[in-house]
């Protein structure tokens, strides 16, 4: 149906903390975090924590120890391998990947299988919409959602991807998209030239099947990326203007 294919600890927790309300509560969850952060088996990934705000963003998302969180198209695991200490051994991580990403997704599920983590499930679906054997607690999502409707596929599958989202969360769970901005008014039109993709349509798309928007971070944002270039241009690449959103089934 959908022909598509599809980024120490402490320091970074300080944004983190600035996003979250200053409770017991919060303030345990940030420490979960950060915990999960500075897992040295994670040494190979700590470099790049500063720069994608691991910290805030998976604060943000509000996961926390025995949850069961969709990491979709994962990409080399990184988001996949935080999650895994967030949501600690009564929890799990399952990292998905859709049918037709199955070819690009082999070299990634063998490498994260071989690390033996005990919660997570690393695989292809059958399917190119997302499904699960049980409700989720979180689907979290980053630098895809502007591939979906790429191929002439539009609007239409942005919203059965959002349906099927919803069908497979809990009750009050959590949907979070993390993506590369474009200029307002954009809509689609560069979803797959710029690899981004308008904030306020991916907000109404995901609202029109029932979510509730619940906020968004701005920790990953950047007023000096003016949006006309392609992600993977150098000057921009890795430092592009992204928004961070977050919806909740009611």
């Amino acid at each position: 149906m959908m022909r598509w294919i599809g980024a120490v600890a402490v320091v970074a927790l300080a944004g983190a903390a600035t996003a979250q309300s200053s409770t017991p509560k919060a303030s345990a969850a940030n420490a979960v975090v950060a915990r999960a952060l500075a897992d040295p088996a994670r040494a190979d990934q700590q470099g790049d924590d500063e720069r994608r705000q691991a910290a805030a963003v998976v604060a943000f998302s509000g996961a926390k120890p025995g949850d069961t969180v969709i990491d979709y198209l994962p990409g080399s695991g990184y988001w996949t391998r935080i999650f895994s200490g967030v949501v600690g051994p009564k929890g799990k991580v399952l990292a998905y990947w859709p049918a037709a990403a199955a070819a690009r997704a082999e070299k990634s599920v063998t490498a994260l299988k071989a690390r033996g983590l005990a919660n997570v499930t690393a695989e292809v679906q059958p399917t190119n919409l997302p499904t699960a054997s049980q409700p989720v607690d979180l689907f979290w999502t980053v630098q895809n959602y502007h591939d979906i409707p790429n191929a002439g596929a539009g609007e239409p599958v942005l919203r059965a991807f959002d349906t099927a989202v919803f069908k497979l969360l809990k009750k009050g769970g959590t949907y979070v998209i993390i993506d590369h901005a474009d200029a307002a008014g954009t809509g689609l039109a560069d979803t797959r030239t710029k690899h981004r993709i308008e904030p306020a349509l991916v907000r109404r798309q995901v609202e029109s099947v029932g979510f509730r928007f619940v906020g968004e971070s701005k920790v990953l944002a950047n007023p000096a990326d003016d949006h006309s270039k392609p992600v993977f241009d150098p000057s921009i690449r890795g430092h592009t203007d992204q928004f961070v959103y977050k919806f909740r089934k009611p």
